[in-house]
């Protein structure tokens, strides 16, 4: 499901499921996060992740476990598992990063982005929503108004754009992406680890309010979850009622 390698001080976690374009499950979340824990604990400088074939992650698996309980559990808990890292993490991104695909991309700290490699946050036509850190990662990234138009306006933006909004910081290969890991990794650790700390400290790590989560709750249990479900299956646009 995921494959790990170690080349010097910089690991490579690599997401294997190919079949599903590197669709999220619980377990491959699971695996992610417990790849990033031992990277750490193995004194690695800095981790690359990446995804086999054509995709770096189609989002989350919508035909498996993603509408069950306990999923966003570990999708958040793989998120801050990389966010929290005291290491540089930079995504390789070597395709279309969608939905949680996107997620996993701003969790970590750099992005080389191949050609082929476009991102979107497609929750509302899923009936469901993203939690605070997503939204103020993504705002911090590329900036409020273009946040906006991935997350209202449901647009995608290709490798160019996000290079030039500053969502991606190479334009570039996996090799591109280890290369630039092994200089990183040549630098000092304690200043990385407090310039990531700083960084990062961007507001996502602010507590939603319980309206806020009260509203994030009420798309993920509502009535137009299971349309967006049934249309999905069914090949249609969805029907939503706001229920």
């Amino acid at each position: 499901m995921i494959g790990f390698s170690r080349d010097g001080n910089v690991v490579t976690i690599e997401l294997q499921r190919h079949e599903r374009r590197n669709a999220l499950s619980a377990e491959l979340c699971i695996a992610i996060r417990d790849a990033m824990n031992a990277a750490v604990a193995e004194h690695a400088h800095v981790v690359v992740i990446t995804g086999e074939g054509s995709a770096f992650c189609a989002g989350a698996d919508l035909s498996g476990d993603v509408y069950m309980e306990g999923f966003t559990d570990r999708l958040f808990e793989m998120l801050r598992s990389i966010d929290t890292a005291p290491i540089p993490v930079i995504a390789a991104v070597n395709g279309p990063a969608i939905g949680a695909g996107t997620q996993l991309a701003i969790a970590s700290d750099l992005r080389v982005v191949a050609p082929t490699a476009r991102f979107g946050i497609p929750a509302a036509t899923l009936g469901v929503s993203v939690d605070k850190w997503t939204m103020r990662r993504l705002a911090s990234l590329v900036g409020g108004g273009p946040a906006r138009t991935i997350l209202l306006g449901i647009e995608q933006i290709g490798a160019e754009e996000a290079f030039t909004r500053g969502l991606a910081n190479k334009l570039g290969t996996l090799d591109d992406a280890q290369e630039w890991a092994h200089r990183i990794a040549n630098l000092a650790p304690l200043s990385l680890r407090h310039m990531k700390m700083v960084l990062n400290d961007d507001g996502t790590m602010e507590a939603q309010s319980p309206e806020q989560l009260d509203a994030l709750h009420a798309a993920w249990l509502s009535e137009d979850v299971q349309e967006a479900r049934a249309a999905r299956i069914e090949n249609r646009p969805p029907v939503f009622k706001g229920k």
